[in-house]
């Protein structure tokens, strides 16, 4: 199996992967945390706004809209 590191905000619809952490730093670093990011968490990306940002994610059985500015200091493990 092959498997690779990026963030999440790369992931393209339809891909999965599991967090491995967060880079990000106070209140949101504590808010990705309450919403269930944390590492290991199995996280979907279900779809891009036309712009391109922000991006939902089905985390933990909900659905999550996040911008890039955050979802790039998310680091997942995709395969």
């Amino acid at each position: 199996m092959n498997i690779q590191q990026n963030n999440l905000h790369s992931l393209k619809e339809g891909m999965s992967a599991r967090v491995i952490r967060l880079d990000n730093e106070g209140s949101m670093r504590r808010r990705l945390q309450d919403i269930g990011l944390i590492e290991g968490t199995k996280v979907l990306c279900l779809q891009r706004s036309p712009s391109g940002d922000p991006v939902a994610y089905l985390i933990r059985g909900a659905v999550i809209a996040l911008r890039e500015e955050d979802s790039s200091k998310v680091l997942v493990e995709v395969s």
